[in-house]
């Protein structure tokens, strides 16, 4: 895996034939759960996808998960939530650099780019949505780990599309 910073990331997709460019896949790193969500083909739509269970023995079987999801989907990089703060680096920080690097040593996704994103308030926005619904603990955990990473990944991609117009007009 390799590491892009966001406007690279997305330029180098771009720079490819449309057959080749592939989607984005956003990810929501929690402590026990990581939340997925997925870019449609032109990489403007962010949609939620589904939640992988996190421990620290299954780095392989996630990496594993990873490559059939790079292969059904054409995924071509990752955008990973990333708590930015800049007076100093949280322990969330810290737990998401962690995962990125274990995934990165199991050598199972060269070739990926990805690239980290500012993930502030997107649980608890998915978590006021959810609020009123009264759903069962375990339902709402999945939705807002999704949903989350929705909310990465959208913002993300509304950043970088609004930049790429703003560089061609």
């Amino acid at each position: 895996m390799k590491y892009l910073r966001p406007l690279n990331l997305f330029h180098d997709i771009l720079k490819r034939k449309v057959s080749e460019r592939g989607r984005l896949l956003g990810l929501d790193v929690g402590d026990k759960f990581v939340g997925l969500a997925v870019s449609d083909s032109n990489n403007k739509i962010a949609s939620p996808l589904s939640v992988l269970v996190r421990t620290k023995t299954n780095i392989d079987l996630m990496a594993g998960d990873f490559q059939c999801l790079i292969s059904e989907y054409n995924l071509k990089g990752f955008i990973i939530g990333h708590p930015f703060n800049r007076r100093q680096s949280s322990a969330d920080a810290i737990q998401v650099k962690l995962f990125i690097d274990e995934l990165c040593k199991t050598g199972k996704l060269e070739g990926l780019e990805y690239t980290y994103w500012d993930e502030s308030f997107t649980s608890k926005n998915v978590e006021l949505l959810l609020k009123p619904l009264n759903l069962h603990q375990v339902e709402t955990k999945t939705l807002l780990d999704k949903f989350a990473a929705v909310g990465i990944l959208q913002g993300y991609l509304d950043y970088v599309n609004r930049k790429v117009k703003l560089e061609t007009n």
